[in-house]
């Protein structure tokens, strides 16, 4: 593996790992109805845990509610226990044909806890870049050690790596300031 081989493996990741901490961000409750709300709550089918958008569509029919329709109504308790038992804190209601989940307006104390924990993902990803750098940086190291690649292009290799890095660093963090603002807006 040459040393663009290893700069491009690394920036592949980095957009990975961009893309990753947005999908984050979005399961983050703001005052508003989304489906991605529920994608990590997985209910009891037929014996194995299944993700609510392989047993029912999730739609948004009001801006602070979610109708999830489940393909097979025999699963309508278990998709209402699993969110029962989830950490979203939202009592779903149970028509007999969907479950509705009304989203409560947030209060002050819960926005900043919510900010808090955007904060937390958004460090997880500066430091899940952090850590591509890092790999990178000591495959760079090997090829020289191997003697596959000079000093000189190395360094110049580890200084256009660092530029990556700042630029996906710096697309987490405007992620992360678009989502804080859609988190305190009342």
């Amino acid at each position: 593996m040459s040393l663009a081989d290893l700069t491009a493996d690394a920036e592949q990741k980095m957009k990975k790992t961009v893309d990753a901490t947005q999908h984050d961000f979005s399961t983050i409750r703001t005052g508003r109805a989304t489906p991605t709300l529920v994608d990590g709550i997985s209910a009891d089918y037929f014996g194995s845990p299944t993700p609510l958008n392989q047993l029912a569509s999730i739609s948004v029919p009001e801006s602070r509610q979610l109708l999830i329709t489940p393909y097979d109504r025999s699963t309508l308790a278990a998709i209402e226990k699993a969110i029962k038992a989830s950490d979203l804190n939202i009592n779903p209601v149970n028509d007999g044909a969907a479950i509705r989940l009304n989203i409560p307006p947030m209060n002050e104390e819960r926005r900043k806890e919510y900010v808090k924990i955007l904060a937390k993902k958004t460090e997880d990803g500066r430091v899940s870049v952090r850590n591509i750098r890092r790999d990178a940086n000591d495959g760079y190291k090997a090829l020289v050690k191997k003697s596959e690649a000079s000093e000189d292009d190395s360094k110049r290799a580890q200084d256009a790596l660092q530029k990556l890095t700042d630029r996906y660093i710096a697309q987490i963090d405007q992620i992360a300031k678009a989502k804080e603002v859609e988190l305190l807006e009342v």
